[in-house]
């Protein structure tokens, strides 16, 4: 029972664990959103800016063009009046500081418009530079949209990974509380199966005193504890020793067998009758075994192999539960061995 609820202690941990990533996760995803947000509302104002300054600077060499071609046409007014029209001039002209007004304000024309035209050519060229610069904000907040979009997409594939193992850890853990639950009905039926069977061995007992079944550190306690996860009190009617694999298991006393075969979650079984000792039907339980090497009504001397160390039954590992009962009811081993 022990070994069970170590592994129900465990998933309680991992399932823990897990729970921590999952609201790290979910933290990560919440700024990352927050992130996304953002930077999406700065791209907008990054298209919304470059839309103007696309609308600025078609504005601006249009404006351009057209100067650009009126200086142009006055340029070549200019140029075939004083190869052609000189005459003319001089005709409409009403006299001579008249005709030196007219060359004069056609070059002040020219001239503006020069001016006019190298300010919009200089305004444009501002405005592709913004453009430019706005082109390239706008195409690092597109790779940085991108870039948080797919650390969206891994938070959300861990979040997911998390909510399932929390959920598997969950049924793992309800599997095993559902075996100690178990084990413990199971205990309480041993012990009317027992009464019905003890007290008919008439081999004599060693002297001596009950020996340990097998060599190990004991891994599990005899009596009450409060359980790991939910602070329900349950009882632990033996000790389990954690010996080696397939180790061998000996009767601690001498005696009859009473049982041997599969006992639900305890697994495979052996129980040992040792008669009354010190006035009280005494009895030895001793499960999970890989392999039981007696049989029921079978005699066995103190030490005898009776089985190999296993894992069957509601077990997590390989290890002996050793029980020592009078009159059917649990005792503490550690008082007897």
């Amino acid at each position: 029972m022990k070994h069970t609820q170590e592994k129900i202690k465990t998933l309680k941990i991992r399932e823990k664990q897990e729970k921590s990533k999952l609201v790290n996760n979910q933290r990560k995803l919440e700024t990352t959103s927050n992130n996304l947000q953002i930077s999406k509302q700065q791209y907008s104002s990054m298209e919304s800016r470059l839309k103007q300054m696309e609308a600025d600077y078609n504005s601006s060499m249009s404006e351009f063009n057209k100067v650009d071609a009126q200086m142009k046409n006055r340029i070549r007014m200019v140029y075939k009046n004083q190869r052609t029209g000189m005459f003319e001039l001089l005709l409409n002209a009403k006299d001579l500081n008249g005709l030196l007004d007219i060359i004069y304000f056609e070059r002040i024309i020219i001239k503006n418009d020069y001016k006019r035209m190298m300010a919009l050519k200089t305004k444009a060229a501002k405005i592709a530079k913004m453009k430019a610069d706005i082109e390239a904000q706008r195409r690092y907040l597109a790779q940085t949209i991108e870039d948080i979009n797919s650390q969206q997409r891994t938070i959300q594939r861990a979040i997911a990974q998390n909510q399932s193992m929390i959920n598997r850890l969950k049924t793992d853990r309800a599997a095993y509380e559902r075996s100690e639950r178990e084990l413990a009905r199971q205990s309480a039926s041993l012990q009317n199966m027992i009464s019905k069977s003890y007290g008919h061995s008439t081999v004599k007992v060693s002297s001596s005193g009950f020996m340990k079944p097998i060599a190990g550190r004991i891994t599990s306690p005899f009596g009450w504890r409060t359980h790991p996860i939910f602070k329900s009190r349950t009882f632990h009617s033996g000790v389990d020793i954690g010996g080696p694999n397939l180790g061998s298991i000996r009767a601690s006393n001498a005696g009859r067998v009473i049982y041997s075969g599969w006992y639900g979650g305890y697994g495979k079984v052996v129980i040992i009758d040792h008669g009354s000792i010190n006035g009280h039907p005494t009895t030895t339980l001793y499960a999970h075994m890989s392999t039981t090497k007696v049989n029921a009504g079978q005699s066995v001397s103190k030490g005898q192999v009776i089985g190999l160390e296993g894992t069957t039954g509601y077990s997590t590992g390989p290890h002996c539960h050793f029980e020592v009962r009078i009159n059917g009811k649990p005792n503490n081993p550690l008082n007897y061995i």
